[in-house]
């Protein structure tokens, strides 16, 4: 058993959705996939303990998932990059990282899309119809972004990381250890103001 992109889409679409049922012609629909590779995805993400199955549908194991997408992501589904096209912005360039980093003047990573507004560079979705899904469901494009930005490393990494964890709903360590810094700071601040 080995993953494959569309997997990792897959995931995030049921994230996405929350925690009610969903069905595989649903996912596959709204992720322009075929109801066999959806129904594929959601056993090999079984096998891989990402996630739980009861009664013909389940949910990701959000710890599980944090920790392939922060660690082994990159490594397994390295991305590919290329030259200026038309398409839809990703990673750094997309929400919601866009609304928390200062926009710079080189070109954004974009998946190409002739449907796209944008000019940027080619950055390689996980699977072929991520355009597609991300433009019928924002949350997912948020996700996929995030993904994006993980997979593509640099500075942004971290925020990224923090990010999708908020998403995902998984404290780790790196929120663990802001709330703990807040906490200490809160009362500092009052005393400093008497």
């Amino acid at each position: 058993m080995s993953l494959k992109p569309q997997d990792v889409c897959v995931l995030l679409k049921i994230v996405a959705l929350g925690r009610g049922p969903w069905s595989y012609s649903q996912l596959a629909y709204e992720l322009g996939m075929s109801a066999s590779e959806v129904h594929a995805a959601v056993r090999r993400s079984t096998e891989a303990s990402l996630m739980r199955v009861n009664e013909a549908w389940g949910y990701p194991d959000a710890q599980a998932l944090a920790e392939f997408l922060v660690h082994g992501l990159k490594y397994v589904f390295a991305p590919s990059r290329g030259g200026l096209t038309i398409g839809i912005p990703t990673a750094y360039a997309a929400p919601p990282l866009d609304r928390l980093l200062p926009q710079t003047a080189e070109p954004p990573p974009v998946w190409p899309d002739e449907a796209g507004e944008v000019r940027g560079l080619e950055f390689a979705p996980l699977y072929k119809s991520v355009p597609q899904a991300a433009r019928r469901d924002a949350r997912l494009y948020e996700l996929l972004a995030l993904v994006d930005a993980i997979r593509g490393g640099g500075e942004v990494r971290e925020i990224a990381v923090h990010e999708l964890r908020i998403r995902l709903g998984v404290n780790g360590p790196a929120v663990r250890e802001q709330r703990a810094a807040q906490a200490l700071a809160a009362p500092a601040a009052g005393r400093r103001g008497e």
